[in-house]
């Protein structure tokens, strides 16, 4: 069985031969199959669709009910017409729905539910009333929901709309933030090479590769002049990251994850953070960095893209190119100078910038991006990937140490 949603359009139903469903019919004494039954009954939603002859009651029917409001066949557009909505336009039947849904489903199922609720019915502006947001299960995507329609939230709403975004904040910097900062402090102790390393710092392998022309085929073994070693990163600043963040309304998530990263960043002495977003305008919002939900609230979400401009923008800020990486955060939907957007990356290269190229950060998978824009970066060296909130750390560090990115087998 294939299923998108908690009641999907396009299921593949288990059938016997000719069609019929397997043995286990209603009312019979297999609790298996019963058990089947009543799962078909609960995704196939009853109606003409229906074949399982399977009655539903109690917490199962109060279950169906709640599908049947978001998911049910009445509710969904017409075509040519308005769309109507299963929950009404209300709130009070709105918060009842999300009590329900809450109370019957797992929090991973309520919030895909929730998800589905803002764009199939329209609820969006729901959002809007502070009662609403406290029903709410949050996550990454309804943050960004909240931070599209900040500009529309009146007063009474905002402080209580930060309140759900400094939960879900919170929870992604203890689940992100020490990996992170471990991850980072080895790349960043064995980019600070010494060439008198103590024997426990010697790092082997690139010792051998710098002294092979010292091999003695006699003795089968390579005699060192030089040592190299793995260096201790000082206090003192050693890399500049600059995090130049898409903030078109497609890039949401993406949005989210960079501010938590940015301020994680931020908070190790070692490392100069700097976070750029833009859209067809360019802000800099490094000054906000030891708060991310300032930043997600200082951010525009939605509007067009100018990738070029961003980019001279932080070129502009670089001073020390060789110890600096530079990660852009965009799907590549150019609105910008094509050309310049590639010279510019080209140039900053050619300075000894690293530069990474990220279609998405978040846990989305794949997203739509500009295939021919990502294949004129991968030409000049810069691989555009999607990458996951668990992965990044491991991109940052090998960008750190400038070695090869751990760039996401796809299938």
């Amino acid at each position: 069985m294939t299923d998108t949603h908690p009641r999907g359009e396009t299921d593949t139903y288990p059938q016997g031969e000719a069609g019929t469903y397997p043995q286990g019919e209603a009312g019979t004494e297999d609790p298996a199959a019963r058990e089947r039954l009543r799962r078909w009954r609960l995704v196939l939603g009853g109606d003409e669709a229906d074949g399982t002859g399977h009655a539903l009651s109690g917490q199962d029917a109060a279950m169906d009910g709640a599908l049947t409001a978001l998911y049910g066949k009445a509710d969904r557009p017409r075509p040519g017409g308005d769309r109507s909505a299963g929950l009404g336009a209300s709130a009070p039947s709105v918060a009842r729905w999300l009590g329900d849904i809450r109370t019957y489903f797992p929090a991973s199922v309520v919030r895909v539910m929730q998800r589905d609720a803002i764009d199939r019915l329209g609820l969006a502006t729901l959002l809007l009333e502070p009662e609403m947001l406290e029903a709410v299960e949050a996550d990454v995507h309804l943050v960004g929901t909240l931070l599209s329609l900040d500009k529309a939230m009146p007063e009474t709403t905002k402080e209580t709309a930060r309140t759900v975004v400094r939960k879900v904040v919170r929870d992604l910097e203890e689940r992100l933030a020490t990996r992170t900062r471990a991850t980072l402090t080895g790349a960043l102790d064995r980019s600070a090479r010494v060439s008198r390393p103590r024997h426990h710092d010697v790092d082997w392998n690139r010792t051998i590769a710098a002294n092979l022309k010292h091999y003695l085929p006699e003795h089968r073994t390579v005699v060192p002049e030089r040592l190299v070693g793995y260096g201790r990163a000082s206090r003192s600043v050693r890399k500049e990251i600059v995090l130049c963040v898409d903030q078109s309304g497609s890039m949401a998530a993406s949005v989210v994850y960079a501010s938590v990263f940015g301020a994680v960043l931020a908070s190790m002495r070692a490392v100069e953070t700097r976070l750029v977003a833009f859209d067809t305008a360019v802000v800099d919002l490094t000054d906000r960095l030891d708060d991310p939900v300032d930043v997600l609230f200082g951010t525009r979400l939605g509007g067009g893209t100018d990738i070029n401009r961003a980019l001279a923008y932080c070129q502009s800020r670089i001073t020390r190119p060789t110890e600096t990486v530079v990660v852009l955060i965009s799907d590549l939907y150019e609105g910008g100078i094509r050309d310049e957007m590639l010279q510019r990356v080209a140039a900053m290269q050619a300075s000894g910038v690293r530069f990474v190229a990220l279609l998405a950060l978040s846990d989305e998978g794949a997203p739509a991006y500009d295939r021919e824009h990502a294949a004129a970066l991968a030409a000049l060296g810069v691989p555009a990937f999607a990458c996951t909130p668990d992965l990044f750390p491991e991109v940052m560090a090998a960008a750190i140490e400038k070695r090869p990115l751990p760039v996401p087998e796809t299938g």
